[in-house]
Protein backbone atom coordinates (compact mmCIF):
# COMPACT_ATOMS: atom_id res chain seq x y z
CA UNK A 1 0.00 0.00 0.00
CA UNK A 2 1.40 3.63 -0.72
CA UNK A 3 0.10 6.95 0.31
CA UNK A 4 -2.20 7.31 -2.77
CA UNK A 5 -4.49 4.89 -0.74
CA UNK A 6 -4.44 6.10 2.70
CA UNK A 7 -3.66 9.36 4.66
CA UNK A 8 -3.27 9.73 8.16
CA UNK A 9 -3.24 13.06 9.62
CA UNK A 10 -2.10 14.68 6.26
CA UNK A 11 -5.09 16.58 3.80
CA UNK A 12 -3.62 17.02 0.49
CA UNK A 13 -4.31 15.73 -2.33
CA UNK A 14 -3.69 11.70 -4.06
CA UNK A 15 -5.23 9.64 -1.65
CA UNK A 16 -8.70 8.10 -1.55
CA UNK A 17 -9.40 7.85 2.75
CA UNK A 18 -8.04 10.18 5.67
CA UNK A 19 -7.71 9.59 8.72
CA UNK A 20 -7.81 12.11 11.80
CA UNK A 21 -6.22 11.03 15.21
CA UNK A 22 -7.56 13.97 16.73
CA UNK A 23 -8.57 17.51 16.52
CA UNK A 24 -5.47 19.40 17.05
CA UNK A 25 -4.28 21.95 15.24
CA UNK A 26 -0.92 20.58 14.24
CA UNK A 27 -3.25 17.47 12.93
CA UNK A 28 -5.80 19.68 11.40
CA UNK A 29 -3.37 21.84 9.43
CA UNK A 30 -4.55 21.91 5.87
CA UNK A 31 -8.02 21.26 6.71
CA UNK A 32 -10.94 23.72 6.12
CA UNK A 33 -14.74 23.78 5.71
CA UNK A 34 -14.15 23.74 1.85
CA UNK A 35 -11.84 20.76 2.09
CA UNK A 36 -13.30 17.99 -0.43
CA UNK A 37 -10.74 15.45 -0.86
CA UNK A 38 -12.20 12.14 0.04
CA UNK A 39 -13.96 10.58 2.79
CA UNK A 40 -12.63 11.46 6.07
CA UNK A 41 -12.33 8.53 9.26
CA UNK A 42 -12.63 9.45 13.09
CA UNK A 43 -14.22 8.68 16.46
CA UNK A 44 -17.51 9.30 17.08
CA UNK A 45 -16.23 12.28 20.09
CA UNK A 46 -13.89 14.21 17.03
CA UNK A 47 -17.29 14.06 14.79
CA UNK A 48 -19.54 15.89 17.28
CA UNK A 49 -16.79 18.20 17.48
CA UNK A 50 -16.30 18.44 13.87
CA UNK A 51 -18.86 21.27 13.02
CA UNK A 52 -17.49 23.82 15.68
CA UNK A 53 -13.86 23.78 14.59
CA UNK A 54 -14.77 23.75 10.87
CA UNK A 55 -18.13 25.48 10.56
CA UNK A 56 -19.67 24.49 6.75
CA UNK A 57 -17.90 21.49 6.67
CA UNK A 58 -19.23 18.68 4.27
CA UNK A 59 -20.51 16.68 7.14
CA UNK A 60 -21.41 13.63 4.26
CA UNK A 61 -17.60 13.15 4.17
CA UNK A 62 -17.23 11.95 7.60
CA UNK A 63 -17.27 8.33 8.82
CA UNK A 64 -17.33 7.28 12.36
CA UNK A 65 -15.31 4.29 13.41
CA UNK A 66 -16.09 2.78 16.84
CA UNK A 67 -13.73 2.17 18.94
CA UNK A 68 -12.60 -1.45 19.19
CA UNK A 69 -14.20 -2.71 16.28
CA UNK A 70 -12.87 -3.58 12.52
CA UNK A 71 -14.09 -1.75 10.03
CA UNK A 72 -13.17 -2.49 6.16
CA UNK A 73 -12.52 0.05 3.80
CA UNK A 74 -12.61 -0.86 -0.20
CA UNK A 75 -9.74 0.59 -2.25
CA UNK A 76 -8.24 0.71 -5.35
CA UNK A 77 -4.50 -0.35 -5.92
CA UNK A 78 -3.43 2.46 -7.68
CA UNK A 79 -0.18 0.48 -8.99
CA UNK A 80 -2.39 -2.56 -10.84
CA UNK A 81 -5.66 -1.08 -10.47
CA UNK A 82 -7.51 -4.18 -9.05
CA UNK A 83 -10.00 -3.47 -5.81
CA UNK A 84 -8.40 -4.37 -2.52
CA UNK A 85 -9.64 -4.16 0.71
CA UNK A 86 -7.93 -2.12 3.95
CA UNK A 87 -9.09 -3.32 7.73
CA UNK A 88 -8.53 -0.76 10.47
CA UNK A 89 -9.40 -0.35 13.95
CA UNK A 90 -9.59 2.65 16.34
CA UNK A 91 -8.33 2.56 19.66
CA UNK A 92 -8.75 5.20 22.34
CA UNK A 93 -5.33 7.47 22.60
CA UNK A 94 -6.20 9.03 25.73
CA UNK A 95 -4.72 12.55 24.50
CA UNK A 96 -7.88 14.40 24.63
CA UNK A 97 -10.97 14.16 24.12
CA UNK A 98 -11.63 12.35 20.74
CA UNK A 99 -8.03 11.08 19.98
CA UNK A 100 -7.54 7.49 18.99
CA UNK A 101 -4.69 5.54 17.41
CA UNK A 102 -4.89 3.52 14.20
CA UNK A 103 -4.68 -0.27 13.52
CA UNK A 104 -4.39 -1.17 9.86
CA UNK A 105 -4.18 -4.42 7.97
CA UNK A 106 -4.31 -5.65 4.53
CA UNK A 107 -1.99 -7.14 1.63
CA UNK A 108 0.65 -4.83 2.88
CA UNK A 109 1.02 -5.99 6.65
CA UNK A 110 0.00 -4.30 9.79
CA UNK A 111 0.64 -1.28 10.80
CA UNK A 112 0.12 0.62 13.92
CA UNK A 113 -0.29 4.91 14.04
CA UNK A 114 -0.52 6.33 17.58
CA UNK A 115 -1.14 9.45 16.68
CA UNK A 116 -0.68 11.65 20.17
CA UNK A 117 -1.17 9.34 23.13
CA UNK A 118 -0.58 8.42 26.36
CA UNK A 119 -1.36 5.03 27.77
CA UNK A 120 0.03 5.71 31.89
CA UNK A 121 0.72 2.15 33.80
CA UNK A 122 -1.98 3.32 36.25
CA UNK A 123 -4.37 4.12 33.77
CA UNK A 124 -8.12 1.80 33.70
CA UNK A 125 -8.69 3.46 29.78
CA UNK A 126 -4.99 2.72 29.03
CA UNK A 127 -5.20 -1.04 30.50
CA UNK A 128 -8.16 -1.38 28.65
CA UNK A 129 -6.87 -0.12 25.06
CA UNK A 130 -3.57 -2.24 26.08
CA UNK A 131 -5.62 -5.18 26.11
CA UNK A 132 -8.16 -4.13 23.15
CA UNK A 133 -4.85 -3.72 20.69
CA UNK A 134 -2.76 -7.28 21.84
CA UNK A 135 -6.59 -8.83 21.02
CA UNK A 136 -6.38 -7.01 17.62
CA UNK A 137 -3.09 -7.65 16.95
CA UNK A 138 -3.16 -11.27 17.53
CA UNK A 139 -0.62 -13.36 15.87
CA UNK A 140 0.54 -11.06 13.88
CA UNK A 141 3.70 -8.63 13.49
CA UNK A 142 2.93 -4.81 13.29
CA UNK A 143 5.33 -4.33 10.34
CA UNK A 144 5.62 -0.61 11.12
CA UNK A 145 5.31 1.34 14.40
CA UNK A 146 4.42 5.31 13.90
CA UNK A 147 5.01 6.33 17.32
CA UNK A 148 4.31 9.56 19.29
CA UNK A 149 8.00 10.37 20.33
CA UNK A 150 7.42 13.60 21.53
CA UNK A 151 9.38 12.55 24.99
CA UNK A 152 11.52 9.72 23.13
CA UNK A 153 14.31 11.26 25.74
CA UNK A 154 15.20 9.63 28.89
CA UNK A 155 15.52 13.10 30.16
CA UNK A 156 11.47 13.19 30.20
CA UNK A 157 10.01 11.74 33.50
CA UNK A 158 7.45 12.53 34.79
CA UNK A 159 4.37 11.56 37.11
CA UNK A 160 0.98 10.09 36.21
CA UNK A 161 -2.03 12.93 35.39
CA UNK A 162 -3.65 12.04 38.40
CA UNK A 163 -0.71 12.72 40.53
CA UNK A 164 0.33 15.49 38.71
CA UNK A 165 -3.83 16.85 39.14
CA UNK A 166 -3.01 16.65 43.25
CA UNK A 167 0.04 18.79 42.85
CA UNK A 168 -2.42 21.03 40.91
CA UNK A 169 -5.07 21.44 43.63
CA UNK A 170 -2.46 21.57 46.01
CA UNK A 171 -0.98 24.55 44.47
CA UNK A 172 -4.39 26.28 44.21
CA UNK A 173 -5.13 24.90 48.00
CA UNK A 174 -2.13 26.46 49.28
CA UNK A 175 -3.32 30.30 47.66
CA UNK A 176 -6.52 30.56 49.31
CA UNK A 177 -6.72 34.42 48.99
CA UNK A 178 -5.23 34.28 45.05
CA UNK A 179 -7.18 34.04 41.62
CA UNK A 180 -5.87 31.43 39.85
CA UNK A 181 -4.94 31.17 36.15
CA UNK A 182 -4.73 27.93 34.29
CA UNK A 183 -3.24 27.68 30.50
CA UNK A 184 -5.00 25.65 28.43
CA UNK A 185 -5.28 24.67 24.96
CA UNK A 186 -8.46 24.80 22.94
CA UNK A 187 -9.13 20.92 23.61
CA UNK A 188 -7.57 18.81 25.84
CA UNK A 189 -6.89 19.03 29.94
CA UNK A 190 -10.81 18.32 30.43
CA UNK A 191 -9.91 15.83 32.87
CA UNK A 192 -7.73 18.30 35.10
CA UNK A 193 -9.92 20.92 35.49
CA UNK A 194 -13.12 18.58 36.28
CA UNK A 195 -10.27 16.87 39.00
CA UNK A 196 -10.42 20.76 40.24
CA UNK A 197 -13.62 21.39 40.46
CA UNK A 198 -14.49 18.57 42.18
CA UNK A 199 -12.41 18.28 44.81
CA UNK A 200 -12.26 21.89 45.98
CA UNK A 201 -16.29 22.08 45.24
CA UNK A 202 -15.79 24.95 43.43
CA UNK A 203 -17.25 26.05 39.43
CA UNK A 204 -14.19 26.82 36.74
CA UNK A 205 -14.11 30.21 34.23
CA UNK A 206 -13.61 29.49 30.86
CA UNK A 207 -13.87 31.73 27.75
CA UNK A 208 -16.94 31.20 25.41
CA UNK A 209 -15.99 29.26 22.74
CA UNK A 210 -14.08 26.87 25.33
CA UNK A 211 -17.84 26.49 27.27
CA UNK A 212 -19.31 25.41 24.06
CA UNK A 213 -16.75 22.99 23.77
CA UNK A 214 -17.13 21.19 27.65
CA UNK A 215 -21.32 21.41 26.85
CA UNK A 216 -20.54 19.65 23.57
CA UNK A 217 -18.71 17.36 25.91
CA UNK A 218 -21.24 17.26 27.95
CA UNK A 219 -20.18 19.05 31.20
CA UNK A 220 -22.91 21.34 31.75
CA UNK A 221 -22.63 22.33 35.53
CA UNK A 222 -18.87 22.49 36.13
CA UNK A 223 -18.01 25.52 34.06
CA UNK A 224 -18.88 28.94 33.72
CA UNK A 225 -18.19 32.29 31.95
CA UNK A 226 -18.84 34.40 34.76
CA UNK A 227 -15.84 35.62 36.84
CA UNK A 228 -18.02 36.33 39.60
CA UNK A 229 -18.24 32.78 40.55
CA UNK A 230 -15.07 31.35 40.97
CA UNK A 231 -11.63 32.78 41.42
CA UNK A 232 -10.00 29.66 39.30
CA UNK A 233 -9.99 30.39 35.41
CA UNK A 234 -9.03 28.13 32.49
CA UNK A 235 -7.33 30.39 29.47
CA UNK A 236 -5.82 30.09 26.47
CA UNK A 237 -2.17 29.30 26.34
CA UNK A 238 -1.95 32.49 23.87
CA UNK A 239 -3.56 34.95 26.62
CA UNK A 240 -0.68 33.30 29.25
CA UNK A 241 2.42 34.83 30.36
CA UNK A 242 4.06 36.64 33.16
CA UNK A 243 3.46 40.18 31.52
CA UNK A 244 -0.51 38.74 31.39
CA UNK A 245 -0.02 37.88 35.58
CA UNK A 246 1.91 41.01 36.48
CA UNK A 247 -0.94 42.84 35.45
CA UNK A 248 -3.24 40.66 37.03
CA UNK A 249 -1.10 41.20 40.54
CA UNK A 250 -1.79 44.97 40.01
CA UNK A 251 -5.49 44.71 40.68
CA UNK A 252 -5.79 41.38 42.83
CA UNK A 253 -3.56 38.55 43.84
CA UNK A 254 -2.81 36.08 41.27
CA UNK A 255 -0.47 33.20 39.91
CA UNK A 256 -0.37 31.27 36.91
CA UNK A 257 -0.08 27.47 36.91
CA UNK A 258 1.31 25.88 33.80
CA UNK A 259 0.46 22.46 33.47
CA UNK A 260 3.20 20.46 30.44
CA UNK A 261 5.21 18.14 30.65
CA UNK A 262 7.65 20.63 28.94
CA UNK A 263 10.85 21.94 31.25
CA UNK A 264 10.02 24.98 32.02
CA UNK A 265 13.04 27.38 33.66
CA UNK A 266 13.83 29.79 36.25
CA UNK A 267 15.55 32.32 35.75
CA UNK A 268 14.03 35.70 33.83
CA UNK A 269 16.54 37.26 31.57
CA UNK A 270 18.33 40.19 32.48
CA UNK A 271 16.25 43.53 30.78
CA UNK A 272 13.11 41.35 30.06
CA UNK A 273 11.46 39.79 32.71
CA UNK A 274 8.66 37.97 30.40
CA UNK A 275 11.77 35.81 28.93
CA UNK A 276 12.67 32.80 30.82
CA UNK A 277 16.13 31.60 30.81
CA UNK A 278 18.61 28.50 31.46
CA UNK A 279 18.56 26.92 34.66
CA UNK A 280 21.11 24.69 36.03
CA UNK A 281 18.45 22.18 37.10
CA UNK A 282 15.09 20.92 35.34
CA UNK A 283 14.91 17.75 36.71
CA UNK A 284 13.44 17.70 40.26
CA UNK A 285 15.38 15.08 42.79
CA UNK A 286 13.85 15.61 46.56
CA UNK A 287 12.21 19.07 45.30
CA UNK A 288 9.82 21.18 47.57
CA UNK A 289 7.47 23.94 46.90
CA UNK A 290 7.90 26.96 48.68
CA UNK A 291 4.74 28.82 49.32
CA UNK A 292 4.67 32.44 51.05
CA UNK A 293 3.99 32.26 54.82
CA UNK A 294 3.68 28.31 54.38
CA UNK A 295 5.30 25.74 55.01
CA UNK A 296 7.27 23.93 52.15
CA UNK A 297 5.27 21.50 50.11
CA UNK A 298 7.31 17.99 48.84
CA UNK A 299 5.75 16.98 45.80
CA UNK A 300 4.13 12.96 45.22
CA UNK A 301 6.60 11.67 43.20
CA UNK A 302 6.39 8.06 41.99
CA UNK A 303 9.87 7.55 41.41
CA UNK A 304 13.08 9.79 42.31
CA UNK A 305 13.45 10.72 38.62
CA UNK A 306 10.52 13.09 37.87
CA UNK A 307 9.69 16.57 37.95
CA UNK A 308 7.65 18.15 40.21
CA UNK A 309 5.77 20.92 40.77
CA UNK A 310 8.40 23.96 40.43
CA UNK A 311 8.11 27.84 40.92
CA UNK A 312 9.90 29.75 38.31
CA UNK A 313 8.51 33.08 38.86
CA UNK A 314 6.57 35.21 41.67
CA UNK A 315 3.35 34.33 40.39
CA UNK A 316 4.04 31.33 38.06
CA UNK A 317 4.24 27.55 39.07
CA UNK A 318 4.76 24.75 36.63
CA UNK A 319 3.07 20.95 37.11
CA UNK A 320 3.95 18.26 34.92
CA UNK A 321 0.89 17.52 33.39
CA UNK A 322 1.36 16.13 30.21
CA UNK A 323 -1.18 14.67 27.30
CA UNK A 324 1.58 12.60 25.79
CA UNK A 325 3.70 9.60 27.35
CA UNK A 326 6.76 10.17 29.30
CA UNK A 327 10.04 8.06 27.95
CA UNK A 328 9.69 5.22 30.16
CA UNK A 329 5.93 4.73 29.21
CA UNK A 330 6.81 4.97 25.47
CA UNK A 331 9.58 2.04 26.10
CA UNK A 332 7.21 0.24 27.51
CA UNK A 333 4.89 0.33 24.83
CA UNK A 334 7.70 -0.09 22.38
CA UNK A 335 7.78 -3.34 24.22
CA UNK A 336 4.25 -4.42 24.02
CA UNK A 337 3.98 -4.03 20.45
CA UNK A 338 7.03 -5.10 19.28
CA UNK A 339 7.11 -3.78 16.25
CA UNK A 340 9.49 -5.17 13.38
CA UNK A 341 10.13 -1.30 12.11
CA UNK A 342 9.78 2.11 13.83
CA UNK A 343 9.18 5.23 12.83
CA UNK A 344 8.49 8.73 14.85
CA UNK A 345 6.19 11.33 13.90
CA UNK A 346 7.75 14.07 15.54
CA UNK A 347 10.69 15.29 14.12
CA UNK A 348 12.68 18.38 13.82
CA UNK A 349 16.56 18.57 11.92
CA UNK A 350 17.91 20.62 14.80
CA UNK A 351 16.63 18.39 17.77
CA UNK A 352 15.24 15.08 16.46
CA UNK A 353 16.24 11.61 18.36
CA UNK A 354 15.44 8.79 16.30
CA UNK A 355 13.71 6.25 18.30
CA UNK A 356 15.24 3.73 16.76
CA UNK A 357 18.57 5.14 18.47
CA UNK A 358 16.41 4.06 22.50
CA UNK A 359 14.65 1.35 21.38
CA UNK A 360 16.15 -0.60 18.25
CA UNK A 361 17.37 -3.40 20.16
CA UNK A 362 13.77 -3.91 21.31
CA UNK A 363 12.72 -5.05 17.44
CA UNK A 364 15.16 -8.24 17.00
CA UNK A 365 18.58 -8.42 16.12
CA UNK A 366 17.36 -7.33 12.29
CA UNK A 367 17.24 -3.76 13.00
CA UNK A 368 19.75 -3.00 16.11
CA UNK A 369 22.40 -2.93 13.25
CA UNK A 370 20.00 -0.22 11.49
CA UNK A 371 20.09 2.13 14.52
CA UNK A 372 20.54 5.57 13.42
CA UNK A 373 22.70 7.22 15.51
CA UNK A 374 22.72 10.20 13.74
CA UNK A 375 21.65 14.28 15.01
CA UNK A 376 22.14 12.73 18.47
CA UNK A 377 25.36 14.10 20.75
CA UNK A 378 25.57 12.01 23.52
CA UNK A 379 27.11 14.88 25.52
CA UNK A 380 24.37 17.05 25.03
CA UNK A 381 21.61 14.67 24.52
CA UNK A 382 22.05 12.97 27.53
CA UNK A 383 20.46 16.00 29.37
CA UNK A 384 18.22 18.28 27.93
CA UNK A 385 17.57 22.14 28.41
CA UNK A 386 14.83 24.22 26.98
CA UNK A 387 14.33 28.15 27.04
CA UNK A 388 10.93 29.18 26.57
CA UNK A 389 9.84 33.06 24.91
CA UNK A 390 7.19 35.31 25.90
CA UNK A 391 5.58 34.25 22.37
CA UNK A 392 6.13 31.08 22.88
CA UNK A 393 3.61 31.18 26.01
CA UNK A 394 1.22 33.29 23.45
CA UNK A 395 1.01 29.91 21.07
CA UNK A 396 -2.52 28.44 21.56
CA UNK A 397 -3.31 24.56 20.12
CA UNK A 398 -5.90 26.48 17.71
CA UNK A 399 -3.30 29.13 16.28
CA UNK A 400 -1.04 28.64 13.37
CA UNK A 401 -0.56 25.29 12.64
CA UNK A 402 1.88 25.93 9.83
CA UNK A 403 4.48 27.29 11.75
CA UNK A 404 4.41 25.05 14.64
CA UNK A 405 5.28 21.53 12.77
CA UNK A 406 7.55 20.57 10.03
CA UNK A 407 6.60 17.48 8.60
CA UNK A 408 9.04 14.48 7.44
CA UNK A 409 8.67 13.62 4.12
CA UNK A 410 9.42 10.18 2.25
CA UNK A 411 8.12 7.07 1.03
CA UNK A 412 6.14 5.91 3.65
CA UNK A 413 3.91 3.18 3.50
CA UNK A 414 1.18 5.28 5.03
CA UNK A 415 0.67 8.63 3.76
CA UNK A 416 1.82 9.92 7.45
CA UNK A 417 2.40 13.61 8.68
CA UNK A 418 5.13 12.87 10.82
CA UNK A 419 5.06 16.29 13.01
CA UNK A 420 7.60 18.67 14.74
CA UNK A 421 5.73 19.68 17.15
CA UNK A 422 7.85 20.38 19.94
CA UNK A 423 11.50 21.55 18.91
CA UNK A 424 12.58 21.68 22.24
CA UNK A 425 15.59 19.31 22.49
CA UNK A 426 18.72 21.83 20.99
CA UNK A 427 21.96 20.91 22.09
CA UNK A 428 23.04 21.75 25.89
CA UNK A 429 23.58 25.30 26.46
CA UNK A 430 22.02 26.34 22.77
CA UNK A 431 18.50 26.59 24.16
CA UNK A 432 15.36 25.58 22.56
CA UNK A 433 12.80 27.12 20.49
CA UNK A 434 9.58 26.26 21.69
CA UNK A 435 6.94 26.66 19.26
CA UNK A 436 4.01 24.64 21.02
CA UNK A 437 3.59 23.57 24.79
CA UNK A 438 2.64 20.39 25.62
Amino acid sequence: MDRSMISVDRWSDGSQAYFLTHLHADHTSGLSPAWNRGPLFCSRITAKLFPFKFPGFKLSLLRVLEIGQWHSVSLVSRTNGSATTVDVMAFDAHHCPGAVMYLFRGEFGCMLFTGDFRWEPTSTRAQIGRSMLLNAIGNDKVDILYLDNTYCNPSYSFPSREVAAKQVVDVIASHPKHDIIIGIDSLGKEDLLIHIARVLKIKIWVWPERLQIMHLLGFHDIFTTKTSLTRVRAVPRYSFSIETLEGLNEMRPTIGIMPSGLPWLVKPLEGNTNVLGSSPSIFCHGSKLNVKGRSPMYMNKPNGNCRAVERYHEYMYSVPYSDHSCFAEIKEFVKIVQPTNLKGIVSSSSSYVDPLYHFGRLLGEKLQSQCSYRNFDRKGGERVEAAYTKSALRIDDSSKAGKKRSRTKGDDVLGVQASSRVRILRRLRRGAKILELD
